[in-house]
C-alpha cells in the first residue's frame, strides 16, 4: 500500500504557483484575487475559508474575505455577490457553502459571473467541461485529478467506481475520468446509495472514488485487491479514543481498506489540501485569462 499524500502534492504546487507569481509580476502584471464570501458562523466553512485565505497568503496571492450574518437576506446576498462580479480587481470569488436555510444556493450560484466562478458550480463552466471546452473545472475533481497525474496511476482503459452523485463531486469526476484526456479514457460507473448490488459493482473498480458523505461507507468486502481508493469524504465524529472530543474520517474505512489496496488517500490530509489547489489554479487561469479571454 502506498499512501497518496495531498499535503505533500499540494506543497509541491504551491511552489510551482510561486514562480509563475514571480514571472507574472516580472511581465508587470497584476497579482492574481481570490475573494470569498463567508455567511454565518459555521465552524467547518470558517476552517474551509481560513484555509483558502491562509493558501493565497502562502503564494503570494492577494485575498478578500466578506463575511456576512446568518441572517441577511437572500437580496443582500445576491447584492454582494454582484459586487464582487463588477469588482475590477477581483478575478474569482466563491460563496461557501451551505448557506442558511432561507437562502436558495441554486439562484446564488446562477448569479455568480461564470468568469468568476473559480469553484466551477455554474452550469456555464458545468456544460463545457461536459463537453471538453476549456473551463473553470470544479476544485475537488480537478484535486482529484492532479493526484492520480501527480502519482501517475493509470486511468485509460481502467473500470472506475464512483459512489456519490453529487453535483459539486460525483457526477463532474465521473465525466472528466471518462473523457478522452490525460487523466481519463476510463470506464466509468456512478454508483449512489440507492445503486443494487453496489458490493458487486466496487469490487470491479480498479480505481474508487467515494464521495458519499457517510463516515466508513466502504469497507473491505466492497474492494478488490490491489484496487486504488480515493476518499473524498470529510467527516467528523466522536473519537472513542478520547471522550468529549471528534476526529475527522472520511467515507472509507482505512484502517480495514489500507492493506488491501495499492493506493489510498487518507482523510485529512488527502484530497481535501488539493481541493483548495485546485480553486488556487483556477483563479490563476482566471488572472490570465486563459478560459474566457
Amino acid at each position: 500500500m502506498k499512501l497518496i499524500d495531498g499535503r505533500a502534492v499540494a506543497e509541491e504546487i504551491k511552489s510551482s504557483l510561486k514562480i509563475e507569481l514571480f514571472e507574472l509580476t516580472q511581465n508587470n502584471q497584476r497579482i492574481p484575487t481570490l475573494a470569498a464570501i463567508l455567511v454565518g458562523d459555521n465552524p467547518a466553512s470558517k476552517a474551509y475559508v481560513n484555509n483558502k485565505v491562509k493558501t493565497c497568503k502562502e503564494i503570494g496571492f492577494n485575498s478578500l474575505l466578506v463575511k456576512l450574518p446568518s441572517d441577511i437576506s437572500e437580496a443582500d446576498l445576491l447584492k454582494e455577490v454582484e459586487r464582487l462580479n463588477n469588482n475590477a480587481e477581483v478575478d474569482g470569488f466563491i460563496v461557501q457553502l451551505p448557506l442558511p436555510k432561507h437562502i436558495d444556493e441554486v439562484k446564488v450560484t446562477l448569479a455568480i459571473d461564470p468568469k468568476k466562478d473559480v469553484d466551477g458550480f455554474h452550469p456555464i463552466n458545468f456544460g463545457r467541461m461536459a463537453q471538453g471546452l476549456p473551463c473553470y473545472l470544479p476544485a475537488t475533481p480537478y484535486g482529484i485529478t492532479l493526484l492520480l497525474k501527480r502519482y501517475n496511476i493509470e486511468t485509460a482503459g481502467k473500470h472506475v467506481v464512483v459512489v456519490g452523485r453529487s453535483n459539486i463531486v460525483g457526477t463532474p469526476i465521473s465525466i472528466l475520468l471518462s473523457r478522452k484526456t490525460e487523466v481519463g479514457d476510463a470506464t466509468v460507473t456512478l454508483a449512489h446509495s440507492r445503486t443494487k448490488n453496489l458490493h458487486e459493482i466496487t469490487l470491479q473498480a480498479d480505481i474508487l472514488i467515494a464521495a458519499i458523505g457517510i463516515p466508513g461507507f466502504i469497507t473491505e468486502d466492497m474492494v478488490k485487491e490491489g484496487a486504488v481508493v480515493v476518499d473524498v469524504g470529510i467527516n467528523r465524529v466522536e473519537d472513542d479514543e478520547n471522550t468529549g472530543k471528534s476526529k475527522l474520517v472520511g467515507d472509507v474505512d482505512f484502517d480495514g481498506i489500507k492493506n488491501k489496496s495499492s493506493y489510498i488517500t487518507p482523510v485529512p490530509g488527502g484530497v481535501g489540501p488539493m481541493t483548495v489547489m485546485g480553486l488556487i489554479m483556477n483563479t490563476l487561469k482566471a488572472a490570465k485569462k486563459e478560459i474566457y479571454p
